[in-house]
């Protein structure tokens, strides 16, 4: 968000006993962003109103749309989930975000979140999983992962993102790679004893070498395997407490890392430390106004060049959204709707 204007803006916010509030505005060069998730092709008419009544007349200028297997792909057809939407589908959006002045970037969720039972790429290729036998019993299982350290998975997974790149005609690429819980162990083919950190930093690096080396885009991710959890005042899903904060230092800084903290806290360490670290940093919040405000305020205290926005999150369809941002309830307690009246707090701080 930088370079910061001195205009103050007055949005009243308790936390942990104490007032705060957002104390500059940010600049008009600032990603005001929307992070939503495409179900399929009959959400688009929707998806369309959503930026032209919702995203726009509130100041976004970025829109983050997560595709996965939701596209009709060319390459790996037996990857395409029901519904799927085409390249002209793509191509349309494209053209409407260029018309409405927002930064469109597609995002392909990798590495971890392959769902809680394989979902279609683990499904059709079983040979991939890391571990090949995850137990769904224990307690810390969360969401299968692919195996990066298998070739065959950057065959794959490379010439799908390269669909998505080129159906968008995109200059940004996000790779999700947040919350990843199991990882290649000794029954897994291709391990040969890298630690969690080394395997991470490696999926990392194969995305960025091919995105942002061979493709030229700039690529995004989320931070939290970035963060030490016994360092960092957060709980182990938005840091890390498997091993893989030490990547941090196996990884190129020209990657965003979208930083995302969804709970009310005095403080967001971690916003400074991925500047300190040398990269562009996008704070991300949810479902809760003040927590919302609260990431905005920290966001500002010292900081540099570096940092580049604020992203609102949503975890929720794009229908149900574009109606709760709409109705603006204010004694909603649905998720969708806090995660409307969060995005509108922050419309209204930016």
């Amino acid at each position: 968000m930088r370079c910061w204007k001195t205009l103050v803006i007055i949005v009243p916010l308790v936390m942990a006993g104490c007032a705060t509030t957002p104390r500059q505005a940010t600049p008009k060069e600032a990603w005001r962003g929307v992070h939503l998730g495409l179900g399929d092709r009959s959400e688009l008419p929707v998806l369309h109103r959503t930026i032209k009544e919702v995203l726009v007349p509130n100041g976004v200028n970025t829109l983050v749309l997560e595709v996965n297997y939701g596209y009709e792909f060319q390459s790996h057809p037996e990857l395409r989930l029901n519904g799927a939407m085409t390249r002209e589908d793509a191509r349309a959006l494209a053209e409407l975000c260029r018309e409405q002045g927002v930064r469109l970037i597609p995002q392909f969720q990798c590495f971890g979140h392959q769902g809680n039972r394989p979902d279609i790429l683990l499904r059709t290729y079983p040979e991939l999983m890391a571990p090949p036998k995850p137990n769904y019993d224990d307690p810390d299982h969360y969401q299968v992962s692919w195996n990066p350290l298998d070739p065959k998975t950057n065959e794959i997974v490379l010439a799908l993102i390269d669909e998505l790149i080129e159906a968008f005609d995109a200059e940004y690429f996000h790779v999700g790679l947040d919350e990843v819980m199991l990882f290649p162990d000794a029954t897994t083919p291709y391990y040969n004893g890298e630690t969690h950190a080394q395997v991470f930093a490696k999926a990392v690096n194969d995305l960025h070498d091919h995105i942002a080396g061979k493709r030229g885009l700039t690529m995004l991710m989320w931070g939290d395997r970035l963060i030490d959890l016994a360092e960092f005042p957060y709980n182990r899903y938005e840091a890390s407490d498997n091993g893989t904060a030490p990547a941090i230092d196996l990884i190129p800084r020209d990657i965003i890392i979208c930083d995302w903290h969804y709970t009310l806290r005095k403080d967001y360490p971690s916003v400074q430390y991925f500047q300190e670290k040398g990269f562009k940093v996008w704070p991300s919040s949810w479902k809760s106004s003040a927590a919302t405000l609260a990431l905005m305020t920290a966001a500002q205290d010292e900081a540099t060049d570096r940092m580049i926005g604020h992203l609102c999150t949503t975890w929720c369809g794009i229908g149900p959204f574009y109606e709760a941002a709409g109705a603006d309830k204010a004694d909603g307690k649905d998720d969708t709707e806090r995660a409307a009246r969060a995005f509108k707090a922050a419309a209204g701080a930016w």
